[in-house]
């Protein structure tokens, strides 16, 4: 690497080279990128940003950002992508851009089967995982998420703290790895291993991806889908009991956690007072 630059983009020859690069990314032809260049202008215009990533001269990675509702002061991050190792920075540019104009919170969607995704977000950057979106998009027609469904894990980065890291060492998961190893398994995968395991206290989930799923859908598009709905049925259920994703283990095992306080709420819903 040479040296590296971001810069946000006012130019319409940078915006067709963040959209190409997007492109690029998400396996599209040029002629039809996830944002259009006039698209990437207009939200510029309006107010949010369009980041770029210069590795010398060379396009390095790039991010599309919004604000939220009025008074929100929060950001909604379109689009992320940057070449390896370059991708805390292009985020770090867009927290920097964010709270200059009075934002604190910053929220946007990965699909939830890429753990190495889950692991940069919840590990690197100190995100949470507050909400399980089932098939957001509908059907895309991208080289990376052609035949499946587009379930959507929602996040939440407090701009404002450190960014806290879950790594506690070989397995990244909240307690170590002894908690979720003496956890019963709830659920089994489609490879016959376990899937999901959730304590006695009802305080940690812990669920477990593919190690790659976009290989594995370009290979084996039906046994992918059946890791989608294997792990929305866990996520689902566990994000309606209260849980959050915290945590993304280095061998593919997400932790989620909920407080103490989640069953006290849930006894008093419906009581006459």
């Amino acid at each position: 690497m040479t040296s590296l630059s971001i810069r946000t983009v006012h130019d319409v020859a940078g915006f067709a080279a963040v959209a190409d690069y997007f492109s690029d990314v998400w396996d599209t032809p040029r002629s039809a990128p996830p944002l259009l260049p006039e698209t990437l202008n207009s939200l510029a215009h309006a107010g949010g940003a369009v980041h770029a990533a210069y590795d010398g001269t060379r396009l390095a990675g790039a991010s599309v950002a919004v604000f939220g509702p009025p008074a929100s002061r929060e950001t909604y991050s379109l689009l992320t992508a940057a070449d390896r190792g370059l991708g805390a920075q292009v985020k770090q540019a867009q927290r920097a851009w964010a709270l200059e104009l009075g934002a604190r919170t910053m929220r946007w969607t990965f699909d939830p089967l890429v753990g190495r995704n889950a692991r940069f977000n919840f590990v690197k950057l100190g995100a949470v995982g507050t909400e399980y979106l089932v098939d957001f998009y509908g059907p895309m027609a991208d080289g990376v998420n052609d035949g499946d469904e587009t379930d959507r894990l929602a996040v939440a980065w407090d701009l404002t703290g450190p960014g806290q890291s879950y790594d506690t060492g070989g397995s990244g998961d909240i307690g170590g790895t002894g908690d979720r190893a003496a956890a019963p398994t709830t659920h089994t995968a489609p490879d016959g291993a376990p899937l999901a395991r959730r304590d006695l206290d009802e305080r940690h989930v812990w669920c477990r991806v593919p190690d790659d799923i976009v290989a594995l859908r370009a290979a084996e598009p039906e046994l992918a889908l059946r890791w989608r709905r294997a792990v929305r049925e866990v996520f689902t259920k566990a994000f309606a009991d209260g849980f959050r994703a915290t945590g993304m283990s280095r061998d593919g095992w997400y932790t989620l956690t909920r407080d103490g306080n989640h069953d006290r709420d849930r006894d008093r819903e419906g009581a006459d007072v």
